[in-house]
């Protein structure tokens, strides 16, 4: 008998390649305003973006602020006066387009959807993540998808979790294994649902946490260690 039945997959970086889409969404973005020294903007634009979305996981600011925000925060370390939301609707606009797959993922999902169930969990907003899910072709291989922005809670938190669990028809705590990149959003979550969490951490990255994953991989390929 398998261990686990029910597979909660995050989407950016972890099935889908999110670096390397928002690289080519902002660097489209930039080229249409004319920005000078793009990749300094964009290493500036990382380390605001990053600290906003910490901010918004430990609960001090909400997700509108972050979006409506940090192109404005940006460009004003720049001297430059802009409209964030307009700026972000743009940039949303090419990040829409961007839905290339992580090394191996597509394959492995298809193989698994035979005898598991699989669900995304996702937080951004929810036209972007279903149009870049549809364009991937994505959704013949999941039983639903659950997004942040229509849950009304963001990972890591609790009720995020629970709203998904209250989704799933028979669910079991103890069949359920949720497979993210990030400690902070996926597997934080999962530990405080009471979910098994593996970290996919294709980039090694030392964990110098109190988040401690059941199980750790770098490639998707060693997903059939774990479930086996």
């Amino acid at each position: 008998m398998k261990k686990y039945n029910t597979l909660l997959f995050d989407l950016d970086d972890t099935i889908l390649d999110f670096t390397k889409g928002e690289k080519a969404a902002l660097t489209a973005l930039f080229e249409e305003m004319k920005v000078e020294n793009v990749q300094d903007v964009m290493k500036d634009y990382a380390v605001i973006n990053k600290s906003l979305w910490n901010d918004m996981e430990n609960g001090k600011i909400g997700r509108d602020y972050v979006l409506n925000n940090r192109f404005s925060m940006l460009f004003k370390k720049y001297n430059i006066d802009v409209d964030g939301k307009e700026i972000e609707k743009r940039y949303r606009h090419y990040l829409d387009l961007q839905h290339e797959y992580m090394d191996g993922a597509e394959e492995i999902l298809k193989d698994l959807c035979k005898d598991y169930k699989l669900y995304l969990i996702t937080n951004g907003v929810s036209k972007t993540q279903f149009k870049r899910i549809k364009d991937a072709k994505l959704e013949k291989c999941l039983e639903e998808v659950f997004v942040s922005e229509d849950i009304g809670y963001q990972k890591p938190a609790r009720e995020f979790f629970e709203a998904v669990i209250k989704r799933i028809p028979d669910f079991e705590l103890r069949k359920a294994l949720v497979i993210g990149d990030s400690l902070t959003a996926d597997i934080k979550g999962g530990i405080s649902a009471g979910i098994d969490t593996c970290w996919f951490n294709p980039n090694k990255i030392e964990n110098h946490t109190d988040v401690k994953p059941d199980y750790e991989i770098i490639s998707f390929q060693e997903i059939y260690d774990v479930l086996n």
